[in-house]
């Protein structure tokens, strides 16, 4: 007797932006054949220019965003701290997430705009490596730590203060090509 599906009302709908990959059809990287974890063996890929692009955004009120452009936080230079914090993040990604391979990263770049619209900053990363393996990991591990920063540096002022829409902008390199949102 065939099953009938029906949609399931308490998982949200896919956003209209986000394209499967390619490997979706294909079985996870890092699940072995009995479903262990385990680190891709990337040692027969040849090194190519790779490039990996991310943003994310924290938002917060009006006033405590006003505090960050003047310079007045009280804990200092929120924006110079959060892109450091982002880069040194990039550069030690595989120490966090357990099967990301150690990259010798050729340039990290972190940069941080506040927008009075949201009101926020928009945090985005850039990485770059010349490698057999994508920074994808790299890049998105610095937004978060440069949200991060931003959040632990003005949560005195502010404690509603939400990180959110982390995610990858653009992918160039390897075999998968070019991905771009």
């Amino acid at each position: 007797m065939a099953r009938k599906e029906t949609a399931r009302k308490d998982v949200a709908p896919k956003p209209a932006n986000t394209r499967p990959s390619k490997a979706a059809s294909h079985a996870l990287t890092h699940i072995g054949a009995s479903g262990e974890a385990r680190m891709v063996d990337v040692s027969a890929k040849p090194a190519t220019e790779r490039l990996a692009v991310a943003e994310g955004r924290v938002v917060m009120a009006k006033a405590t965003l006003d505090l960050i452009v003047s310079g007045n936080a009280k804990k200092g230079d929120v924006l110079g701290t959060a892109r450091i914090a982002g880069i040194m993040a990039a550069k030690r990604t595989s120490e966090l997430i357990p099967l990301c391979h150690p990259l010798a990263l050729s340039k990290v770049v972190v940069e941080i705009e506040p927008d009075a619209k949201l009101p926020g900053c928009v945090v985005r990363a850039s990485v770059k490596v010349t490698g057999p393996t994508g920074v994808e990991m790299e890049a998105l591990t610095a937004v978060s730590v440069a949200c991060l920063t931003i959040y632990d540096m003005i949560k005195a002022v502010e404690r509603g203060v939400r990180i959110e829409g982390i995610h990858l902008i653009e992918k160039l390199g390897g075999k998968s090509g070019h991905y771009r949102v």
